[in-house]
């Protein structure tokens, strides 16, 4: 696994993002796991989870993109941030945008934040996590009615690895067969189980042999079957 991906897991569970216990999820599942990407809301967690998403991005897709875009709400700081990051490390200019949910009437009007998208933009989207895929089915739209644009693909933080609305394959996957575009995440579920089970992380174990056989329980009867 690269350095990048050890690191950001071990950045998850450091910010409290990533926890592991007794949860509900908005779904009515009961999960054994549960993220909140709300919980960075440091300026230095905010600039590391941007070198994060930049790393991932220029590993799984390259830099030959013009714009990020961010989904309103959480996806308008990834944008940002990540678009700064990408200046940072690899010295290239990227603009952002983002969506409101509501259309300005007055002043910068519109439903865009951020740069104007124009004829032949390749843009690159970045969310937080994709559970059911229905914030692209709101987002790829306003892309397509703003500009001839390129939707290059989607990179989230964390690939939950369930199925998704159709009831066989991830949601991730889902939105790549929807929309023909490649998708990726920095980490997925395996990969952090696999990286955290026995693990020490300060004076405790994040993933012990109870937690993991509750998550192999939970993806017996979740989990996405491998597409």
């Amino acid at each position: 696994m690269e350095t990048y991906k050890r690191e950001f897991i071990e950045f998850m569970v450091e910010c409290d993002v990533l926890k592991f216990g007794d949860f509900t999820l908005k779904s009515g599942r009961k999960s054994p796991f549960f993220m909140n990407a709300g919980a960075y809301v440091t300026g230095d967690q905010l600039h590391r989870l941007g070198l994060y998403y930049a790393q991932a991005i220029n590993d799984r897709f390259g830099l030959d993109f013009d714009v990020v875009f961010g989904p309103a709400y959480k996806g308008i700081p990834l944008s940002v941030i990540t678009a700064m990051a990408i200046n940072e490390l690899y010295g290239k200019q990227v603009r952002y945008c983002s969506n409101r949910k509501e259309i300005k009437d007055h002043g910068d009007t519109g439903v865009l934040l951020g740069s104007n998208l124009k004829d032949g933009d390749r843009v690159l989207i970045v969310e937080d996590v994709t559970t059911s895929g229905k914030s692209i089915d709101e987002t790829y739209p306003i892309l397509k009615a703003a500009a001839d644009v390129q939707v290059v693909g989607l990179m989230v933080s964390l690939n939950r690895e369930e199925i998704g609305k159709g009831g066989t394959i991830s949601a991730l996957e889902e939105v790549s067969e929807t929309y023909s575009m490649p998708t990726a995440a920095i980490v997925t579920m395996s990969e952090v189980v696999d990286y955290l089970l026995d693990r020490q992380m300060g004076n405790r174990v994040v993933i012990d042999g109870e937690m993991k056989a509750s998550i192999d329980a939970y993806y017996e009867k979740y989990g996405a079957k491998r597409a």
